[in-house]
C-alpha cells in the first residue's frame, strides 16, 4: 500500500488541489515542511507549480521564510517572469508594504493592461487600507472593461452594502442575474437587499425573488425560506395589502414556516421542535 507521506502521493494531492482551485494553505505548508521540501527536485517540471502553490499558501499563513525560499528558487529559474513579480508583490502586501506592492503591480500593468488578477490586487489593497470609496471607484472602472466578471460584480455589491448604498448594490445583483438567471444565491441576495431597503413595494419584490430562490434550490435554501416567511408576514399584516393578497401571503408564509420546521426536525433527528415552533409563532400570519 502506498504511504500517505510519500513525495509522489503529496504531489498528487497538490495537483488535485490546484485542479479544484482549493487553497488548503495549512495542509499545503505542513506537507511541504514534512515531506516535499527536501524532495522537490524529484517532481521534474511540476516543481515550479508546486513552488508557486506553496509560496501563496505560506503568504496566507504569514510564514515568510517558507515563502521567501520558494520565491528565491522561482526567481532564479524565471528571472523576468511577470507571474513571479506578482508573487513578490503579494509578499510585499503580506509585509504591509502596500505602496511598494502597488509599484510592482503598476509596472506589471504597463506591460499587460489586461492582467485582471493584478487589477484586483490593487483594489484589494485599497480595501485593506479602509479606502472603500476609492476601491468602489476602481472596481467600477474595472467593470467597464471586464463586464462579464461575476466575481467583481459580487464584490462591488458587497462594497456598496458596506456603504449602505442599497440601490447600487441591487443594480450589481441585477447584472449577476442577467449573467446567470438560474443561480438561487443571486436571487436570495437580491431579495435580501430589497428587503433591507424596506417599504411595501420593496418587500413585495423581495418576496418574489425569495420565492424564486426557494424554487431553484428545491426548497433547500433556508435563508430564502426564512426571508420568504418574513416577507409574507409583513405583507399579510400590512394595511396596504388587499384581502386576496393577504390570504395568498398567509398561505405561502405558513408553507414556508412548515418547511423550516421540517428541516430543523430532520437536522436534529428529533421530533421535539418546540424552540423552532415558538420562534416561528412569533411571526403572526393573520
Amino acid at each position: 500500500m502506498r504511504s500517505c507521506t510519500s513525495d509522489r502521493y503529496v504531489a498528487e494531492r497538490y495537483r488535485r488541489w490546484r485542479e479544484d482551485n482549493s487553497r488548503n494553505s495549512d495542509l499545503i505548508v505542513q506537507l511541504w515542511e514534512e515531506v516535499l521540501c527536501a524532495k522537490v527536485d524529484k517532481l521534474g517540471d511540476e516543481k515550479w507549480m508546486v513552488l508557486e502553490q506553496v509560496a501563496v499558501a505560506a503568504l496566507d499563513l504569514h510564514k515568510m521564510t517558507v515563502a521567501e525560499d520558494c520565491l528565491v528558487m522561482l526567481s532564479k529559474q524565471f528571472p523576468g517572469s511577470q507571474r513571479v513579480r506578482k508573487l513578490k508583490a503579494l509578499r510585499l502586501e503580506a509585509l504591509e508594504r502596500y505602496e511598494d506592492a502597488n509599484d510592482v503591480y503598476d509596472a506589471i500593468l504597463r506591460k499587460d493592461e489586461t492582467n485582471t488578477v493584478v487589477r484586483k490586487r490593487k483594489i484589494a489593497i485599497l480595501k485593506s487600507l479602509g479606502k472603500t470609496s476609492e476601491a468602489i471607484r476602481e472596481l467600477v472602472e474595472y467593470l467597464k472593461k471586464f463586464m462579464s466578471d461575476t466575481e467583481a460584480w459580487m464584490e462591488l455589491s458587497d462594497l456598496y452594502i458596506s456603504e449602505q448604498d442599497y440601490a447600487k448594490a441591487a443594480y450589481c445583483m441585477e447584472e449577476l442575474l442577467l449573467h446567470n438567471p438560474h443561480h438561487h444565491l443571486y436571487f436570495q441576495k437580491y431579495a435580501d437587499i430589497k428587503y433591507t431597503q424596506g417599504g411595501f413595494d420593496n418587500v413585495e419584490v423581495a418576496r418574489s425573488y425569495y420565492s424564486r430562490a426557494v424554487k431553484l434550490s428545491s426548497a433547500n435554501n433556508m435563508r430564502a425560506l426564512y426571508g420568504l416567511l418574513l416577507c409574507c408576514s409583513q405583507i399579510a399584516n400590512s394595511p396596504k395589502a388587499q384581502a386576496q393578497k393577504k390570504k395568498e401571503n398567509t398561505k405561502i408564509g405558513q408553507w414556508a414556516a412548515q418547511c423550516i420546521s421540517d428541516k430543523y426536525r430532520e437536522a436534529s433527528g428529533s421530533e421535539d421542535n418546540q424552540p423552532v415552533e415558538q420562534l416561528l409563532g412569533a411571526l403572526t400570519l393573520s
